[in-house]
């Protein structure tokens, strides 16, 4: 009778023995970085900015529907400025990748016994030596797509990007933007005095602020009351110095 260790050595069709036991295959790693960054980006910038133009001007203006409008004006901009930037920047990251795509599969034609070089120089960084590297290295450049691939990952260290990446983080960081206005202007919609207003809107805001960072570090798997105050002492201090900014040059 075979043992289990015998069992798990046996190969596959493919030549690949079978997945020794563990963790479920599907482990809980992180692999939103870049939804979580389109987040942060939108929301921290839509709670720190309106409510600093809403605090500014609640010192020189005594009705709010003039300060609501300013602040819905500044959150529409804000919010197409943000996610104009945000599909800008995927957009960049594709073209970049596929400018180095295109260059690795020409070098791969033109000079491929360099380029067998280099993955033999990754491959012997990874401790691979002798008749192991040379068989590892006539493997991967047996087929083209894999060889660039490989080049691609391990010598640029690029991943390729999502192809919807551009237009799901414009309506990421949009839609955060405009929610995260949204709640510091909301005392100032729902109240109609500018001083009570402005006390819960700075209510309104810190709360925000400590539970998207407390979401946030939850989410990445750092310690939620961490985030919470690191987020809420950030952005309170980028809303602060937003708020004397416009304070000192509104009068």
């Amino acid at each position: 009778m075979s043992s289990p260790a015998a069992d798990l050595a046996e190969p596959t069709r493919d030549g690949l023995p079978p997945m020794p036991p563990g963790p479920p295959h599907e482990e809980r790693h992180f692999a939103a970085s870049a939804t979580v960054r389109d987040l942060v980006i939108g929301t921290a910038d839509g709670l720190t900015v309106p409510f600093a133009l809403a605090a500014a001007l609640s010192g020189a203006v005594a009705a709010n529907p003039l300060i609501v409008t300013a602040g819905l004006a500044e959150i529409a901009a804000g919010c197409v400025a943000m996610g104009l930037g945000g599909y800008l920047a995927a957009r960049t990251d594709a073209d970049h990748y596929q400018a180095e795509r295109r260059r690795e599969e020409e070098e791969s034609r033109l000079y491929p016994e360099r380029e067998k070089w280099e993955v033999a120089a990754i491959l012997h960084r990874y401790g691979v030596r002798g008749e192991v590297l040379r068989q590892a290295v006539e493997a991967i450049a047996s087929d083209r797509r894999r060889w660039v691939d490989f080049m691609m990952r391990f010598e640029l260290e690029l991943v390729e990007p999502d192809p919807h990446r551009a237009a799901r983080s414009a309506a990421t960081i949009g839609g955060a933007y405009v929610v995260g206005g949204l709640i510091p202007l909301s005392p100032y919609i729902l109240m109609a005095e500018t001083g009570p207003a402005l006390a819960v809107s700075c209510a309104f805001t810190a709360v925000a602020l400590a539970g998207f960072g407390w979401l946030k570090a939850r989410a990445t798997g750092l310690p939620p009351l961490r985030g919470a105050l690191q987020t809420l002492g950030i952005g309170g201090a980028a809303a602060a110095v937003a708020f004397l900014v416009a304070s000192a040059f509104g009068g």
